[in-house]
């Protein structure tokens, strides 16, 4: 009889684990009955042991609980019930046994906290990750998008002023809005893409490639043909530089740029590239009377320091002493595998 209810409740442990314990408890206490033992030996409960650890690791807390109590319970009945029947009880052994049952609670819920913290950390590790990454494509919207704009406002405020009195000058303005508005349309379209193909992550050259510092150059004429004039000056090596170290780089120049347009009182701008074998010294400075422009507020600094913080550099942003206002970049530069 005993045999029977040990592997009806095995048979029932993972479908109803509390009808299983009582089982195999009832199980235990017929063997120990049947051979008229003073106590419920150690043999006799392994069963229940097994039980107890299997349903605190894979169970709630309360069936859990629920399972210990009933199995320490049980112990307790047994030898009461032999005291008041008259008859002896083994205390050391009935104790042990109920010290191997609460062990084995204990190791249960130990995997059980074990599991929920993995799963604690897999579960914050994927939200990071997103939330980095939906950082990651709101600074590359901000940054080319917001050039693009200040671009277009700015030749088309020109065509508007000269259109009367110099068609030319009106209609080579308007043609600059219509390449600008095609690049941003270009940067959306790859933005888009990497957001909605899967295999983009992996992939991401089949979009294009992304800027660099490669093509500052490109940038600075594009502006300069909007009415700012934009002085590049290099120092130092020009060698390649890593992915990430260079679209940010182009991308800080960039929005350094654009607050230029927006906020400075200024038709000249400076950018200094200063590379050396450890660090990517950049520095944007401007002579103009800052309209709006504020230190460390909106979303133009804030996603410039991110980027810098990310590659754990340098950055400074606000007025020049002298006037107008700068923004300073210095980023670690990899050393190179030999």
């Amino acid at each position: 009889m005993a045999t029977a209810l040990a592997l009806t409740g095995s048979a029932l442990l993972r479908r109803r684990p509390l009808p299983a314990v009582v089982l195999l408890l009832a199980g235990s206490v017929a063997a120990a009955m049947a051979l008229n033992s003073t106590e419920i030996a150690f043999l006799q409960f392994l069963a229940v042991d097994v039980a107890l650890c299997f349903i605190a690791a894979a169970q709630s807390r309360r069936t859990s609980i629920a399972a210990i109590a009933t199995g320490v319970g049980v112990l307790a009945g047994y030898a009461v019930a032999r005291v008041l029947l008259g008859y002896p009880i083994g205390t050391s052994t009935q104790l042990a046994v109920a010290l191997s049952a609460i062990v084995a609670w204990l190791a249960g819920n130990s995997i059980r906290q074990a599991r929920e913290h993995a799963d604690a950390m897999v579960a914050q590790a994927t939200t990071q990750s997103v939330t980095a990454e939906r950082l990651r494509i709101s600074r590359e919207l901000h940054d080319s998008v917001a050039h693009s704009i200040g671009i277009i406002a700015l030749q088309a405020g020109a065509a508007s002023r000269v259109i009367d009195t110099q068609p030319s000058a009106a209609r080579s303005a308007m043609t600059a809005v219509e390449t600008a508005s095609r690049q941003t349309l270009t940067e959306l379209r790859r933005m888009l893409g990497l957001l909605r193909d899967t295999d983009a992550a992996q992939h991401p050259a089949s979009f294009g490639p992304a800027p660099g510092l490669a093509d500052v150059e490109r940038l600075a004429e594009a502006t300069s043909a909007a009415g700012l004039q934009v002085q590049l000056r290099w120092l130092g090596d020009h060698r390649p530089l890593p992915t990430d170290l260079g679209i940010s780089a182009y991308r800080i120049i960039q929005e350094s740029i654009t607050n230029v347009i927006r906020h400075a009182a200024t038709t000249t701008c400076r950018v200094t590239i200063d590379q050396r074998d450890n660090e990517l010294a950049i520095t944007i400075d401007n002579d103009g009377r800052c309209r709006a422009q504020r230190t460390g507020t909106g979303h133009g600094i804030a996603g410039m320091r991110e980027r810098v913080q990310l590659l754990h550099g340098h950055f400074h942003a606000g007025p020049r002493p002298e006037g107008g206002f700068h923004v300073i970049a210095r980023l670690p530069v990899p050393a190179a595998p030999r």
